[in-house]
Order: C-alpha cells, then structure tokens, then sequence
C-alpha cells in the first residue's frame, strides 16, 4: 500500500487532499502542530482499510518535523508522495507580520517567513528525497500563495520571498529530477479555499492534486480563483493561502 504524508494538514485543504489520495488506496500521514485537529481529520479519512495516522510537529522545528516524517515512515512505510503546504496561524502573522517590499530589512520579520515555508520545505523534501531517489519513484507536491511567483503582491512581499524561493527550488528540483523516477511540482494557489467559486473547492483542489501526482507532466501548477474585483481593488497581495 503506498503512503502520502501530507505537511501542514488542515481541515480544509489538507483533509481534502487526504480524502482524495485514500479514495485510491493510500494511507496518510498527517502532520501538523495541533494533534486534535489532526485526530479529527484522521478519523474521517479512515475505513475500507486504509489508515491515517497523526504526527503533530511544527515546521519551524527541523528536527520536529524530521522525527515526525521518521515516524510515519516507521509506522505505515515509505512515503510515496509528499505535499507540503504550511498555513500561518494567528499567532505566526504576529510573529511575523506582512511587510512591503519598500519595508523589507534583513533584520526584520524575513527571518520567520523563511523559518516556516523556505527551510520547513526544505528540511521535509530533502528528509524523504534519498529514499524515494533509492526506490526510483516518488512524487513531491509543494503548494504556497500564488504570490510565490504568478501573482505580484507588493504588501506581503517578507511572505513571497520566501515562498517564492520555495518555488523556485521546487521548480528546479523537477527539472534535476528528471529521468530518476521521482516527480516534483509547484502549486501556486489564487483562491479562496472553500469561500469563492467552485475552482476554490477544496474537493476540486485536491482532485487537481492527483492528477499531477498521476500523470507526472507539469512543473507548475496555478489554481486561480480569485474574484475580479479582489484584483481591481489591488487586494491581491494580502492573499495568503497555501
């Protein structure tokens, strides 16, 4: 039976992308810093055999977050897909606030944005990478706001330097990956996720999800959602999801 550890679980995109890779077949690991979150996705993920198991780890802990993957390795196997997609809570905007591209300081607030997407992406992808390099196959799904690239956001620009150099890794990384077997992708995500249009359902999302993971093609993918008039107002860059 194959494995996806989903990173940064939530009761949105992260159960959904749960429910989607059980529907065929997989078991899930969900990890994240709130383990009665966690419980709570898990027991609506499991039955027909397949299991979903909880391991709470913050990303901004490296050897957190590496114990965790360890320990979803050890209790349902390698990991054969890996989606990372941390989202900031309350207490991570008031730890590190959105700041403009004018106000951008290397002594400043860049220091947590790089913590919880670049270096959390980081440390996830390259813990599972030998393994499934070893077996030949592996699928690798990082997902950030569409400001990581896509769409300019001047009034988060302390978030997008670090999902954009996120992006630009992952981008990279599939194409150094090519001919080994193991698949990497980017998600850049303009949406609403479960508050727009049927584009921004988590259930569609996450039906997007498997087909990168199923046929393996596209470097990027970009889910854009966003209402006309979001942009018209120049809101665009207070869109965070990912």
């Amino acid at each position: 039976m194959s494995t996806i550890a989903i990173v940064g679980a939530g009761p949105q995109l992260g159960r959904a992308i749960g429910r989607r890779f059980a529907a065929e077949g997989f078991d899930v690991a969900l990890i994240a810093r709130t383990r009665s979150t966690l419980e709570t996705i898990a027991g609506d993920l499991t039955g027909g055999g397949r299991r979903a198991e909880v391991f709470p780890a913050d990303v901004t802990d490296r050897d957190a977050l590496r114990d965790a993957l360890t320990a979803a390795e050890q209790r349902l196997g390698p990991i054969d897909v890996l989606e990372y997609s941390p989202a900031p809570t309350p207490a991570d905007l008031r730890r590190a606030p959105l700041v403009r591209a004018r106000e951008v300081a290397v002594d400043g607030v860049l220091a947590a944005q790089l913590d919880l997407y670049l270096l959390g992406g980081v440390a996830a992808v390259t813990h599972v990478l030998p393994g499934m390099l070893a077996r030949g196959t592996g699928t690798v799904l990082v997902s950030s706001g569409a400001g990581s690239g896509p769409l300019i956001a001047p009034y988060a620009a302390s978030v997008q330097i670090a999902t954009g150099g996120l992006r630009n890794w992952i981008l990279n990384l599939h194409a150094d990956l090519a001919g080994t077997g193991v698949y990497a992708a980017h998600v850049a995500i303009a949406a609403f996720i479960g508050q727009g249009g049927p584009a921004s359902d988590p259930a569609t999302i996450a039906d997007a999800y498997w087909r990168l993971h199923a046929t393996r093609a596209d470097a990027e993918l970009v889910i854009d959602d966003l209402p006309a008039d979001f942009r018209e107002r120049g809101l665009a860059d207070k869109f965070l999801t990912g």
